[in-house]
């Protein structure tokens, strides 16, 4: 029955072909657009190298006071908060220091000026975190310790640095008028992944700041990994005991202050909050992101309401015949709805297929760097997952109204729905 129903259903969009390719162009283009938006997505916060095990990984990124008189002062951490308060943590598996952002440096290569972004950090950063070492190592406690002059470098630094060709491990590259010892080179990391991305990695000692300062704020940011992703709550709500337990500074100034734990996606977005953050659904903007995705497809799914009810208005004959010997209405719902949703699976071929022509051009033109855009696995869910609500919400009306016509009303023409 479902075969010779697909039998149908390819005979009705074969007999209107002006119909179908405007339905066909209406449901790719939306698809492809809403894929595309989903791969960015995806590959800012989904689990990607380095942050392969977002599942376990917890960012705090961002130190709040809030002014008596109203407003905020939100900046980054101190070093000295987070390896002395974060680090003493019980409950998580690692915890790391970095800068939150990277800085500007130069390096010469011959006749050309590299500008690079430079990252400190510490060696916790390197098992916190999954980057793909093509060459060496990254730089282990004791290089940390002793401030040593070493470096990681991406792969595109180390070309264009020392050549396509040359081994740049165990060579010298001079950032900023300093000299480090390259110990390893990792697969480019997107500048997406704004947590880890770097062209140039080195010790978080060789820094010209005073880490010993007792500021709650400053240029650092601690990733923090549990032992599993059922410890992820635990990790939060010692964090916030942490937190609990830190006075106020300048109490006539600041009422009070807020720093959270957050999960990859609920850090990003609060960045651009002054609320308290939440997660999953919850989160503002993954509402807002799903609103305008829903309001997306709901003005090409009513207009593919009204095309699917004048295609089937044609067929008021076979619907008639069909009444006639015994058919039942949800029988014929069902086939409606078969039909709509195959049209809507051939659609989303086809936006697949568009969705990975667009993320090709924009991994061709390095509008991003180091992006590598792709329809993984997630994304094909998520294909599927909008075809199928596509073709329910466009083809459900049309089927039930259709359905629910008398015979002798489908045999005579009078279809008015």
């Amino acid at each position: 029955m479902l075969l010779s129903y697909l039998k149908i259903a390819w005979k009705v969009l074969l007999r209107r072909k002006f119909f179908t390719a405007i339905s066909l162009f209406g449901i790719s283009f939306t698809l492809m657009i809403l894929l595309v938006v989903y791969s960015f997505v995806d590959y800012t916060v989904g689990p990607h190298r380095p942050e392969l095990r977002t599942d376990r990984l917890l960012f705090a990124t961002r130190m709040r006071l809030r002014y008596k008189a109203g407003g905020q002062n939100n900046w980054s951490m101190g070093y000295r908060f987070v390896d002395q308060g974060v680090r003493q943590l019980r409950t998580p598996e690692l915890v790391s220091v970095s800068e939150s952002n990277t800085n500007t440096a130069v390096a010469y290569a011959g006749q050309q000026t590299l500008k690079l972004d430079q990252r400190r950090t510490d060696a916790e950063f390197w098992r916190v975190l999954d980057f793909d070492f093509v060459a060496g190592r990254p730089f282990n406690q004791r290089e940390v310790r002793d401030a040593a002059h070493v470096a990681v470098l991406n792969a595109t630094t180390s070309r264009r640095y020392f050549g396509p060709d040359a081994n740049a491990v165990g060579r010298t590259i001079e950032v900023d008028a300093v000299r480090y010892q390259v110990v390893g080179v990792v697969r480019d990391v997107p500048i997406l992944r704004l947590q880890s991305y770097a062209d140039v990695w080195v010790p978080i000692t060789t820094t010209t700041d005073d880490l010993l300062k007792s500021d709650l704020q400053g240029p650092y940011q601690a990733i923090i990994l549990a032992h599993s992703p059922a410890d992820v709550p635990r990790v939060q709500a010692e964090y916030k005991q942490l937190m609990a337990r830190q006075p106020v500074p300048d109490p006539k100034t600041f009422s009070r202050i807020e720093s959270y734990a957050l999960p990859l996606l609920a850090d990003l977005t609060a960045r651009h909050s002054g609320d308290e953050p939440r997660t999953g659904v919850g989160n503002t903007y993954v509402q807002l992101l799903l609103g305008l995705a829903l309001l997306f497809m709901l003005l090409p799914a009513l207009n593919l309401v009204n095309i699917n009810v004048s295609r089937t208005l044609e067929r008021s004959g076979e619907i008639g015949v069909r009444k006639a010997f015994g058919a039942t209405a949800g029988r014929l719902a069902g086939q409606f709805l078969l039909e709509n949703v195959f049209l809507t699976l051939l659609g989303g071929v086809l936006g697949l297929a568009l969705a990975a022509g667009v993320l090709a051009l924009l991994n061709s033109s390095h509008f991003i760097p180091y992006s590598e855009f792709a329809l993984n696995g997630r994304v094909f869910a998520m294909a599927l997952g909008l075809v199928l609500v596509f073709g329910v919400l466009s083809g459900a009306y049309p089927a039930y109204k259709l359905s629910r016509l008398q015979a002798v009303k489908a045999l005579k023409g009078d279809l008015a729905v």
